[in-house]
């Protein structure tokens, strides 16, 4: 099998296209398509041989949830068990947009979708193309990140092909995605509601809506017993090929930690890849440096952070050393999706002189 691209256009899609695309998921193919934070690999949500297909195609273990995402809030009646005010709260706020939201699911969910819990996690996306296929397909599309399990996110629709083009039906090309990194997960089964992962939506800005949502206070993805109630709680994501180090501290002495790790690595045969901020990618003479953004516009990060990680692999790097990004909004997120990247590989720079 090889994936059929098509290109539709973000702001005004190709009805005819999105048809074509709701077929193939109607009758139980697999179609990955843009979404507002990075592309989705969907599939029916309620036809447990759909979501066994999305399992096998990125190589992912059955027991780690899919997210339904839907394009109408009346759906929740069809897939939830009661909608709690809490989540009332959180839709009127954040929906259509990058939130999702774990919650009881009826009978009409399989386990095969939930890795066999009683809860589902729903999301209402805000991009056009994706609300679009979801009502084309009839209007429950499990669909998690289009790319092989382990593997950073993608946010082009090239990034799906590498990983996945061999293996679905239908790629919708609708260029690169807005925001960079997946949903904020809230679990509001548990009580207080809990922030299971880090997204656009941060810790303040939810807790302006909901003021005992809490961030989750475990280390769930370093427990190997524990069944993970949402994507990416468990396993290892977003990571590149190459040993990826994270450096913290004082923003000078990490850039003299990476230089001079770079140069002990490049006198061994290895070729060094090094993440940077713009304020300080000039700063480095040794290494293969990619700016992943600016300190200053933290967006613009978690927008390039998976396409970085992925470019280092293009490139055959052995060895990656990033600077750490703790910025203030989005910082939450982009330091999840990174120490995971790294399998929490952290050295803290020393300073001359300490």
């Amino acid at each position: 099998m090889s994936a059929e691209v098509v290109k539709v256009s973000a702001d005004n899609p190709q009805r005819e296209s999105l048809q074509r695309a709701g077929e193939i998921i109607r009758r139980g193919g697999l179609v990955a398509f843009p979404t507002e934070t990075v592309y989705g690999l969907g599939g029916n949500a309620l036809d447990p041989e759909a979501s066994r297909r999305i399992y096998a195609a990125k190589g992912r273990p059955s027991d780690n949830p899919l997210i339904v995402h839907i394009a109408d809030i009346k759906s929740l009646e069809a897939i939830t068990v009661e909608l709690p005010e809490e989540a009332r709260k959180l839709a009127k706020a954040c929906w259509p947009g990058p939130l999702t939201m774990i919650l009881k699911k009826t009978p009409q969910v399989p386990p095969e979708t939930t890795g066999g819990l009683d809860s589902v996690a729903v999301r209402f996306p805000s991009h056009p193309v994706a609300l679009m296929l979801i009502e084309e397909a009839g209007g429950f599309v499990a669909a998690p990140s289009a790319n092989a399990s382990g593997r950073p996110s993608p946010t082009t629709a090239a990034h799906v092909w590498e990983d996945l083009g061999q293996s679905i039906d239908m790629i919708l090309d609708a260029g690169p995605v807005q925001i960079g990194l997946e949903s904020t997960i809230v679990d509001l089964t548990s009580d207080p509601p809990t922030i299971l992962r880090p997204g656009y939506y941060s810790l303040g800005m939810l807790r302006s809506i909901l003021p005992d949502v809490r961030m989750d206070p475990g280390l769930p993805e370093s427990d190997p017993l524990l069944h993970p109630k949402a994507p990416g709680m468990k396993y290892r994501h977003y990571a590149p090929r190459a040993e990826l180090t994270i450096i913290e501290g004082d923003r000078s002495a990490v850039v003299q930690t990476i230089r001079s790790r770079s140069e002990q690595m490049a006198a061994r045969g290895k070729k060094v890849g090094i993440l940077s901020s713009q304020e300080t990618a000039d700063q480095y003479p040794a290494g293969l440096v990619l700016c992943v953004g600016s300190l200053a516009r933290e967006e613009t990060i978690a927008r390039q952070l998976y396409d970085c990680l992925r470019s280092f692999d293009a490139r055959g790097v052995d060895v990656i050393y990033s600077e750490s990004f703790h910025t203030p909004l989005m910082g939450e997120a982009i330091m999840n999706r990174l120490l995971k990247a790294a399998g929490h590989r952290v050295d803290y720079a020393v300073s001359p002189g300490d």
